[in-house]
């Protein structure tokens, strides 16, 4: 059903860049609180298109389009945000074209450490998952972990320990290798190797460097919900972990305001708590959506960080900003209609 779904969207509402009124630089208000409304993100960064492919923009594409079709399904059918952030990651995770799950990067030991958080938007309830290295969905753990466990935070082999007692199976780390983030690791060492921080940069482009995966989502009961998981960034030391975990750094979500998911340079994220800026910039000081989003992403920036990020609030209204060159995002309209973008 969701394959067809998505066929037929693919085919019928896929829009081309620009041919619709961009949410990050305009929101749409929601008259209807029985509507609903779902944003999905694969990554910002150093996304230059003269160097994709035609048949790598219809792979990304058809992925998106893919977690897209999977949380609209959810929503549409009168599930919960929770469950359509879930799907929409999984398929994402289960991508190895994203850095999530099957497309993890590798830390600088060769091995894949992968993170993950959810948050429930009506109850402010999360849970989160770090440096895994066994688990196929991490974002399903991280759910787990929320609902069974008590805590909001598990890491390493005691979060591992955990999805065994509660029927996950675990992967050998063979799963995760993909040949193209091997290469991208061999060529950051050579990199540093042959001429530190600025061969390293010239060589080495934020695709190859970092990624992450989510998506936010309002259900038809006006609940909120956001979701985001990854593997990090390429030569990573082991036991890094980023912004994507950290509830009000990567994720948040608060059906008072809105629900958030980032990307980009996870150091800076945490420190300028983006997420829960966002959501606070809304309840105390009442800025709309958009300015607020775009507020928090230019105090990453004068940190120093590079990113995006997507967010949806209660009513409805989207709003998809970054600072880099592209962003792998995507959402349904109030229209039903499905929107995939990549590039600025």
């Amino acid at each position: 059903m969701v394959a067809l779904l998505a066929a037929t969207a693919f085919n019928q509402t896929r829009s081309q860049e620009g041919s619709t009124k961009n949410p990050a630089t305009s929101e749409t208000m929601q008259t209807n609180q029985k509507k609903f409304g779902l944003v999905i993100h694969g990554g910002a960064g150093t996304i230059d298109r003269s160097r994709m492919t035609p048949e790598a923009e219809r792979e990304y594409r058809a992925g998106l389009e893919r977690a897209l079709a999977a949380g609209y399904e959810i929503l549409k059918r009168g599930g919960s945000s929770l469950d359509a952030t879930e799907a929409a990651v999984r398929l994402l995770e289960d991508d190895p074209h994203f850095n999530a799950g099957k497309g993890a990067v590798f830390t600088s030991a060769g091995t894949n450490e992968l993170d993950a958080a959810i948050m429930d938007g009506n109850t402010l309830k999360a849970g989160t998952v770090a440096s895994l290295k066994h688990i196929r969905n991490p974002v399903s753990l991280a759910r787990l972990v929320m609902e069974k466990s008590g805590h909001v935070m598990m890491d390493g082999e005691g979060a591992e320990v955990f999805a065994k007692e509660n029927g996950v199976q675990l992967v050998d780390q063979k799963y995760f290798f993909t040949q193209e983030r091997w290469d991208a690791l061999q060529k950051i060492k050579e990199a540093e190797k042959s001429g530190g921080a600025g061969a390293k940069k010239f060589i080495i482009t934020d695709q190859d460097r970092h990624g992450t995966v989510g998506a936010v989502a309002l259900d038809r009961q006006g609940n909120l919900a956001a979701a985001t998981s990854t593997g990090g960034t390429t030569n990573k030391r082991a036991g890094r972990i980023g912004d994507s975990p950290i509830i009000g750094g990567g994720t948040y979500a608060n059906n008072a305001t809105c629900a958030v998911s980032a990307t980009g340079d996870g150091e800076y994220f945490i420190r300028a708590t983006v997420a829960h800026d966002l959501s606070a910039l809304m309840e105390y000081r009442g800025m709309k959506l958009q300015e607020a989003a775009q507020t928090v992403l230019d105090k990453v920036a004068k940190l120093g960080g590079s990113g995006g990020l997507i967010a949806i609030d209660a009513k409805g209204n989207m709003a998809l900003p970054f600072n880099t060159s592209g962003m792998y995002r995507g959402h349904v309209d109030l229209d039903g209609k499905f929107v995939i973008e990549i590039y600025k």
